[in-house]
């Protein structure tokens, strides 16, 4: 079997409420979810998710590769582009691509990932996590309360500028969930919106009377210092790394004693995931997947020993596709369909994309086109 081409596409998730956290919310309730498919000679394909700007150059590592081979071909991919550099855009696009190649070589297989990669068990334990900040209280109790009714015991809450808000928030969360728990986990985002010392403040002020099990992203994903201060000056354990794009990125924080949590961003693909789970692991410290539409790392997460608990965010799935996963019992359980349990129906993705009637908008979004007309993208 070997890679032959590759076909990408965009659909939408439709959350029915707002979304965002400290730095900014989204102007909408749908957010957009790209879609990649690779193709092979013997008829199957993969399915990857998430940005993939680069692709048409990292796709000649893979091409005519057996995709089988998904370890090795994730290290040609970041060998062919190691000295540009393969952070942003371009991790992304090898994220993808691997996500697509661990589909192919479970659907080749003939069994779902979790099993390829040696699971024991389809279970895998979750948290609730709305990314919530911009519902006011009332939209946030019937969020958690919808959470509670699949069993989840645990949450995290966006936050960070109104340590009362969200003092308020966590106690209304933590009453909710208390049906499931006699004491709910609790854990607190803010996005690397703080500085250290801002921190510590607020952390330590919400700690008077919520206990929190980690403060994730409390300052920048590089500041190994900042981190480390953050840590030893609040009772919370420390949650970082979704957004570090390489195993060399986590050296410095693990060096520097600054990580209680190992995190890892889902479009980074299921080999980045495992290399970070063992280095984690290494340092008898736990790995926590950071979710994206599918779930996809749940079969990853499944496979390792060290995981904690996976984000969820939400219960349906990106539009034209069709999941083969549960949210129950406060967690995830995985199907038994081949590769990752995604299907997508390309003509409901196509539908879900439809341009909207040309408009007579003459806002910052009209351009000119080559014959000098305006039209609206």
């Amino acid at each position: 079997m070997k890679v032959t081409g590759y076909r990408s596409l965009t659909t939408a998730h439709d959350w029915g409420r707002l979304t965002g956290d400290a730095n900014g919310v989204m102007p909408g309730p749908r957010t957009d979810v790209p879609v990649l498919i690779l193709e092979t000679d013997a008829g199957l394909e993969g399915v990857g998710l998430g940005p993939h700007a680069d692709v048409d150059r990292v796709f000649r590592a893979i091409d005519g590769q057996d995709p089988r081979a998904a370890p090795a071909l994730y290290d040609r991919m970041l060998n062919q582009v190691f000295k540009t550099g393969h952070a942003g855009a371009t991790f992304g696009t090898i994220g993808a691509l691997d996500m697509a190649l661990w589909d192919l070589k479970a659907k080749a297989a003939d069994e779902p990932l979790w099993r390829t990669l040696g699971a024991a068990d389809r279970f895998v334990p979750g948290y609730a996590s709305g990314l919530d900040i911009a519902l006011d209280d009332d939209a946030l109790t019937r969020l958690y309360e919808r959470f509670a009714e699949r069993g989840f015991g645990g949450a995290k809450l966006k936050g960070g500028h109104d340590v009362e808000r969200d003092r308020r928030r966590l106690e209304a969360v933590r009453e909710i969930l208390g049906r499931n728990s006699a004491r709910p986990a609790l854990m607190f985002d803010a996005n690397e919106s703080w500085n250290r010392a801002q921190a510590v403040r607020f952390v330590t002020a919400l700690e008077r009377t919520v206990d929190l099990v980690w403060i994730e992203e409390p300052v920048r994903r590089w500041d190994a210092a900042g981190l480390a201060s953050v840590r030893h000056g609040v009772r919370a354990a420390v949650a970082t790394g979704e957004n570090l794009t390489g195993l060399e990125q986590y050296r410095p924080l693990l060096d520097a004693d600054a990580v209680d949590v190992v995190q890892t961003g889902s479009v980074w693909g299921i080999t980045h995931f495992l290399r970070t789970a063992a280095v984690a692991h290494g340092r008898d410290l736990p790995v926590s997947p950071v979710a994206y539409h599918a779930n996809p790392l749940a079969h990853a997460a499944a496979a390792v020993p060290n995981h904690l608990a996976c984000e969820i965010q939400d219960f349906s799935w990106p539009l034209g596709l069709a999941v083969d996963q549960e949210i129950a019992d406060g967690g995830i359980v995985l199907g038994d369909l081949p590769g990752l349990g995604i299907r997508v129906d390309e003509r409901r993705v196509e539908a879900a994309r439809a341009p909207a009637p040309p408009t007579a908008s003459t806002g910052p979004h009209v351009r000119p086109d080559r014959a000098g007309r305006r039209f609206v993208p």
